[in-house]
């Protein structure tokens, strides 16, 4: 029994390697738009685009991943998605120009979408109920430390490129960082195709198409026998119960009175989840950090304690939703959130900039410091300004190229605040909006709605995160750093009174007590 116990791990752990590499696909990216905007020449929304596309990708791949799967099963699916991971990560690393950059982004999209949506589906349809929450949460415990390894490949990669080291300069680190950046996840992707060679067919699929036999021998390998007929008789009758005709539920029923409540719930914190800026974090994170002068070497470094963080306090709103409740959790974490948004404005808004003798010889050689004389010893209290400045005396170019240089040479603040904010805001976010989010979706909504209701407000969470990646190195560069984490900040204000006047607690409170509460 044990044996079989350990069998549905295996098998629940393997297909969660979905997770870690939708993970990794999403967060690698952070390390690698330094170097891509001034080698493909881009403007704020080209940079922005080459982050979001992935999202956007995901999004669309969303809607098809489900009803693909229920045609060729979830397990023939997700191999396909492994080897378009691996395929993506090859064109990533190969790509000669923006525009296919991009397309090999969207390519991993449509992995990134589907694995989202099959590993825990698959996952869920394997496991005895007792087990189930344990073993799809390892798919959410692997997407955070994908996010984690792919900040710590991109400064591993960073850091091997300045090594004088024969085999470094014979693979040309240096010269091709991003790409390995970029391609590395090849292997993972490969690994994770080989694994699912050895993982059955969702069961609940083979029943669903009729192949009762081969069910059954599934059944009986991940468990005792008398169990596995009893369950896959169970299944069958619920096959056939869905095969019957139902009246279909109507679109414009979602948005009927009784459902004004729940929806204003819903849409208010899937729009919270993303508005806040989390993506803005994780994908953009070392550019952040640089922006607090603290050198290209110690951002990626920091990224990597942002990982870290987020994988700590996931495990810890693991441990906590059903205990403390989903309205503490949030109130709490969403208070975090709000908190360190203000930090971090605070902390960019006492920045100055100023340029001495002493600061300018410390810069590449290659930028003309002749042309920086202008600049000299004047001080500057926006980012904005300073590198505007910057910009019109040396060229946008050069100014790109060197962004993180000009800003560890002339600033002076307290970088900690940054670090305390970014880590703050992260482990405020990782114990509430990001876990409490997907478990209020399945608690809210009536039942003959559910469906229908999780993927509108679904949609709507995936569209704004798209909008924040994309507009996210325009806002640096519009409105600063101090003016966009403060917007940050103050949504979180805004979403924090809302939910809190709104949101009933749902611990412990079956989904019909739900609905009676909520459905008026």
């Amino acid at each position: 029994m044990q044996k079989q116990k350990s069998s549905i791990v295996l098998i629940a752990l393997v297909i969660a390697m979905g997770g870690f590499l939708m993970g990794f696909d999403a967060s690698v990216i952070s390390g690698v738009i330094k170097f891509i905007e001034p080698e493909f020449h881009l403007s704020k929304l080209e940079l922005g685009w080459s982050v979001a596309s992935l999202s956007l990708a995901a999004t669309l791949a969303m809607m098809f991943a489900g009803p693909v799967s229920d045609r060729f099963g979830r397990r023939i699916v997700l191999k396909y998605s492994a080897l378009l991971y691996a395929f993506s990560a090859l064109l990533s690393a190969a790509a000669p120009s923006f525009i296919i950059l991009v397309i090999a982004r969207m390519i991993a999209g449509i992995g990134v979408g589907t694995s989202l949506i099959l590993a825990p589906m698959y996952i869920a349809e394997i496991s005895p109920a007792e087990k189930r929450g344990k073993l799809v949460s390892f798919n959410q415990l692997n997407i955070v430390v994908g996010i984690s390894v792919a900040f710590f490949t991109n400064y591993l990669i960073v850091h091997l490129s300045q090594s004088d080291a024969s085999w470094i300069q014979s693979l040309k680190i240096k010269e091709y960082n991003w790409r390995w950046m970029l391609g590395i996840e090849f292997f993972p992707a490969m690994l994770y195709f080989f694994f699912l060679l050895f993982v059955p067919q969702s069961p609940r699929w083979l029943i669903m198409k009729g192949r009762f036999e081969e069910a059954l021998t599934i059944m009986k390998r991940l468990g005792d026998d008398q169990t596995a007929i009893r369950m896959v008789n169970e299944i069958q009758e619920h096959v056939s119960l869905d095969k019957a005709p139902k009246v279909k539920t109507p679109v414009k029923a979602l948005f009927a009175p009784a459902m004004k409540l729940v929806l204003t719930i819903g849409i208010i914190i899937s729009v919270l989840q993303q508005i806040t800026g989390i993506n803005s974090v994780f994908f953009y994170a070392p550019m952040i950090f640089e922006q607090s002068g603290i050198g290209t070497d110690a951002a990626f470094i920091q990224a990597i304690l942002v990982g870290l963080t987020n994988v700590v306090f996931t495990i810890v709103a693991m441990v906590l939703i059903d205990k403390l409740g989903r309205k503490p959790l949030l109130a709490f974490g969403i208070t975090g959130i709000a908190l360190s948004m203000f930090l971090l404005a605070y902390g960019f808004n006492a920045a100055t900039y100023t340029l001495t003798d002493a600061s300018i010889s410390k810069l590449p050689p290659s930028i003309n410091s002749i042309q920086l004389s202008p600049l000299k010893n004047k001080t500057f209290t926006s980012d904005t300004r300073f590198k505007n400045e910057v910009t019109a005396a040396i060229g946008a170019e050069m100014e790109k190229k060197f962004e993180s240089e000009f800003i560890t040479a002339a600033i002076k603040m307290n970088p900690a605040l940054i670090l305390i904010g970014i880590l703050g805001f992260v482990a405020s976010f990782a114990v509430s909006l990001g876990p409490v989010m997907w478990v209020l979706f399945s608690e809210l909504f009536p039942n003959y709605i559910r469906g229908l209701a999780i993927s509108f407000v679904g949609f709507l969470n995936s569209a704004v995160s798209f909008g924040v990646q994309l507009i996210f190195p325009w806002e640096l560069a519009s409105l600063g750093s101090t003016g966009t984490f403060l917007l940050y900040g103050i949504f979180a204000f805004l979403g924090l009174i809302l939910m809190m006047k709104l949101l009933p607690e749902t611990k412990g409170k079956s989904l019909e007590e739900l609905e009676a509460i909520l459905i008026k």
